[in-house]
């Protein structure tokens, strides 16, 4: 970038947007009230927003990566702004147009956000991607996705051998100096493009930006549409609820690919002119996690359920400078974990709720009472209100405004953070927007006072004996017993109550080698702790379980699992709670 970029309506619109918002760091009402999304016809985040960022603060660090030797390397916002540049120009270069779909396929290097920024700045549509996928996976992204070109790692090449002939492949090499593999363009070579980026023109703000694949826990991904400002500028919602702050440095495990990483490791703190922090580690080890956060003086810190769940079998006091902000995300956090974590660190990790399909829209914000189990109140910008599931009307509620629904947006009102569409898909976009309502298919209910709290995913929650069953509230207790590292509920069929819950349990290091003695114990802990309507009545013992790339269960693979079990009479490997029955 050879000259500063100047600010524009659009970036001075976002900015008193974003500011408001800050003002009303811990004023959950006062945000809710005064803040609205910004209007734009154009809008083109990198060019407009972090490049201009990085005019006025060059030497900020923008990305800061520790691997786990574990050296450490920073990057400037002006650093950035530059190398970016020179991406775009070599993209161009290669033919990459604006409107152009191009898959990502890369890890959390530097690369990535360069890329991305990239990208962007070209007008191009980034198709964000899993380094974990098979190549059939991989195949129908591409070509449910329409992409026309891949950036990936040199040593997964392998993986796109069945892409067509004609796909611009790009190579970044795994280790300095890797060559590219035959027929590949080498990343390499962008560092001699020029870093006088000049775009062919305005970026419409409801053109494509992104496509992400969602994570497909109960069938298969569909492919979601986001516009310049759906993510880039709908993520003020989640920066608010992340509770982040200029100059921060913010801690997400998340792996490239899926939206979270794009929620918290890219758009939200650079709207905050904060530091991206990535650890970049071999194996997950709670004990070196925390000595990185306070050797590089995290200030916030977003975790999935998985790895607070591992955090808490440490000793949570090895970090003796917690981190401001605890926030967990992708699936809800167990209160036996939030009060770990309080009791160690002092703090109380907040949970919210959002989808690939929009940015976060109920969380618990900062300064505000959490209710454990909750996962808080909509977010400023998003008019989040609960649907019957079966006649699709608004729930008002009994007088109080307590209710039980599905969480739903209101589309009268126009969030700003919704994604466009389902991509190529509009019977599947017209299903989830019936009725006026943008449909998340998660049940939840709200108390007096606006807080939510999760019930589990429509086609999750079953009947046993004529009693509506959350998988997710047993879950939480069966994570209150010591020898429990992770639980997932499924219905088990049942001649005589339709079905019984039925929990599959992977065990704690420390776990008893007696499984007949575990499960014993396992089932008392529950019945101590549950309504006998609720009771847990099978165990089985897993080695771990299904889940998504993204970490999310796949408990439809479960109930199939245990359908099949049923059919087959196979009873082994099952510890029946037989004194209850």
């Amino acid at each position: 970038m050879s000259q500063p970029r100047p600010a524009t309506a659009a970036t001075a619109a976002i900015r008193a947007a974003r500011d408001l918002l800050l003002t009303h760091a811990t004023d959950y009402a006062g945000a809710r009230a005064a803040f609205r999304w910004p209007v734009l016809a154009e809008f083109n985040f990198a060019l407009e927003w972090f490049d201009v960022v990085a005019g006025e603060n060059p030497d900020r660090p923008a990305v800061q990566i520790v691997s786990a030797d574990p050296s450490s390397r920073s990057w400037t916002y002006g650093e950035l702004a530059r190398r970016s540049d020179q991406v775009a120009n070599w993209l161009r270069g290669l033919g990459i147009r604006r409107h152009d779909h191009i898959i990502v396929m890369l890890s959390n290097t530097i690369d990535l956000w360069e890329v991305m920024l990239g990208l962007t700045k070209l007008g191009a549509v980034a198709i964000p991607t899993s380094t974990l996928l098979s190549p059939s996976d991989l195949a129908y992204r591409a070509e449910k996705g329409e992409a026309r070109g891949v950036v990936s790692l040199g040593s997964l090449a392998g993986k796109v051998a069945d892409l067509p002939a004609d796909f611009v492949r790009i190579s970044v090499a795994d280790e300095p100096g890797d060559a590219a593999p035959d027929g590949w363009h080498d990343f390499a070579d962008s560092a001699d493009a020029s870093d006088d980026f000049v775009p062919d023109g305005p970026t419409p703000a409801g053109d494509t930006s992104l496509l992400y694949f969602t994570s497909g826990t109960t069938s298969r991904p569909k492919l979601v549409q986001h516009t310049h400002v759906s993510y880039p500028v709908g993520h003020l919602s989640t920066m608010w609820w992340l509770g982040m702050r200029e100059g921060d440095v913010h801690l997400n495990i998340s792996s490239p690919g899926w939206a979270k990483h794009a929620w918290s490791s890219f758009y939200s703190p650079f709207l905050a002119e904060a530091t991206v922090f990535v650890y970049n580690y071999d194996r997950f080890d709670a004990n070196t996690l925390m000595s990185v956060m306070d050797r590089h003086h995290i200030s916030t810190f977003c975790a999935p359920p998985t790895v607070w769940r591992m955090l808490i079998q440490a000793d949570l006091s090895r970090l003796p400078h917690p981190p401001r902000e605890l926030v967990g995300a992708g699936e809800p956090l167990n209160p036996e974990v939030i009060g770990r974590v309080r009791d160690a660190w002092g703090g109380t990790i907040r949970d919210g709720f959002g989808q690939t399909e929009m940015t976060a829209c109920v969380g618990n914000s900062p300064g505000q009472v959490v209710k454990d189990g909750s996962m808080g109140r909509p977010l400023p910008g998003y008019p989040v209100v609960l649907v019957d599931p079966v006649t699709g009307t608004r729930l008002d509620g009994d007088a109080d405004g307590v209710a039980e629904g599905e969480i739903c947006l209101d589309l009268a009102e126009q969030p700003l953070g919704l994604m466009a569409g389902y991509y190529t898909d509009p019977e599947a976009t017209a299903r989830s927007r019936e009725g006026g309502f943008h449909h998340t298919g998660d049940i939840a209910t709200r108390d007096a006072e606006g807080y939510l709290t999760y019930i589990g995913r429509a086609d999750d929650v079953f009947k046993a004996s004529d009693y509506k069953i959350s998988p997710f509230e047993l879950e939480s207790v069966l994570l209150e017993h010591p020898d429990v590292a992770e639980a997932a509920v499924v219905p088990s069929p049942d001649p005589t109550r339709l079905a019984v819950p039925k929990a599959y349990v992977t065990l704690t290091a420390a776990a008893h080698d007696d499984l007949d003695v575990t499960a014993g114990s396992i089932f008392a802990h529950a019945r101590g702790q549950l309504s006998a309507h609720l009771w847990v009545r099978i165990i089985e013992f897993v080695p771990e379980l299904p889940k998504t790339i993204s970490g999310k269960i796949r408990r439809v693979e479960l109930r199939a699992r245990e359908a099949e079990r049923i059919a087959n009479g196979d009873e082994a490997n099952q510890h029946h709670d037989r004194d209850h029955r």
